[in-house]
């Protein structure tokens, strides 16, 4: 039970998730690709255009199998922004990879496409954008310059699913992209995963990887009579009960996307002229990009000034978190070379970011309750 009158995060609960949940254990299958593992692939496919979608234990062990995927070996580079959990990374650094950490544009947060060219070598293997807040990176670019070098483009979608840029799905331009259902995420199982394979020729390595390495997928299709070990894999296929959670949520889409529309939206308005007053910056969503409405932040003056509003806040009982710290800064990311100054926009950004209480169940009076919070506090300096 939170301390807070008005946490960070709930998960969401459509409602219906224990009957479905019941119907899964009823069948009798209640391990990996199950009915509602098969539901919510097909509806991940439907949804987004997408050849292939396989749902994984994390978004995390979605990125593992991207690395496995396309056989990333120590000495290989991958390019990745600095402002992002480290999953991003350690996925490829568990293959032996380098991180080449770039900078991020200071009006999306997402990894700055103008950076790009210059990060990359002969050693790059993959770029590695990530979505941040559900809005879409410059990805005209970004494949421009990847396709001129020949270098695969996996998309971190953890914030991003359903979003758009110029009207394509999110997770739609790279080779693969990576999906999350955290408990933080606009839809949940807990805690789960998807891969997003867009180029075809991946599949059957995807999911022999994802059966431990072995061709299991093809032996229940009946294209072989018996399955062995046949490549590098893992288990990384989640309970079907967790799919049948998965799918309620999926099911109510719009129904929770306009919950969320509606909470972000709502915030924007109530603070415009009070950030404006301030200093302080609101999410910026550039023309042609349809976002998620994952969250919603504030970039404060100061770091003194985010320390000052996150007491005030929990003084209200709301609890206001900041987000990612540099990770060329971190002991790991400093081991592979990173030191101050290389990322000035994340480093800056990092100490002045504040992410609002935003989930389904927030009521008009929680929303109303901390937008008078941020016009009480006095504490500018």
């Amino acid at each position: 039970m939170s301390p807070y009158r008005i946490p960070f995060n709930k998960p969401y609960l459509v409602g219906t998730e224990l009957g479905y949940i019941e119907d899964s254990v009823r069948s009798g299958h209640i391990s990996g690709d199950g009915d509602y593992t098969r539901k919510c692939h097909a509806f991940l496919e439907a949804a987004l255009g997408a050849p292939k979608a396989l749902l994984t234990t994390s978004c995390t062990h979605a990125l593992e199998m991207a690395a496995l995927i396309l056989d990333i070996a120590p000495g290989d580079e991958v390019i990745v922004p600095s402002f992002t959990f480290v999953s991003t990374v350690n996925a490829f650094v568990l293959r032996g990879a380098t991180p080449v950490f770039v900078d991020i544009r200071p009006d999306t947060l997402n990894l700055d496409e103008a950076a790009l060219e210059r990060a990359i070598t002969p050693r790059t293997r993959a770029i590695l954008p990530v979505h941040y807040a559900g809005v879409g990176c410059e990805m005209e670019t970004i494949m421009r310059v990847a396709d001129a070098h020949g270098i695969p483009v996996v998309e971190d979608n953890a914030h991003g699913l359903f979003g758009r840029y110029h009207g394509r799905n999110l997770g739609t331009f790279g080779v693969m992209a990576t999906q999350s259902f955290h408990e933080t995420k606009n839809f949940t199982c807990g805690e789960g995963g998807a891969l997003i394979i867009n180029d075809e020729s991946w599949i059957e390595r995807a999911e022999i990887i994802r059966e431990k390495g072995t061709n299991r997928s093809r032996f229940f299709r009946g294209m072989v009579d018996k399955y062995t070990w046949v490549d590098t894999g893992s288990s990384y296929l989640p309970s079907d009960v967790l799919a049948a959670y998965l799918y309620v949520q999926l099911e109510q889409r719009d129904a929770i996307q306009t919950k969320r529309r509606w909470i972000w939206e709502t915030y924007g308005q109530a603070l415009g002229n009070w950030a404006e007053a301030h200093g302080v910056r609101l999410p910026v969503v550039p023309d042609g990009c349809e976002q998620t409405y994952h969250m919603f932040y504030l970039l404060l003056p100061s770091l003194s000034v985010r320390t000052a509003l996150i007491d005030h806040l929990k003084s209200r009982g709301i609890l206001a978190v900041f987000h990612y710290l540099p990770l060329h800064l971190s002991a790991m990311g400093m081991k592979y070379g990173g030191k101050a100054g290389d990322c000035p926009v994340t480093e800056d950004v990092s100490d002045r970011l504040l992410r609002l209480p935003f989930y389904n169940d927030l009521t008009e009076d929680d929303v109303s309750d901390v937008i008078q919070a941020l016009h009480d506090f006095d504490g500018w300096g």
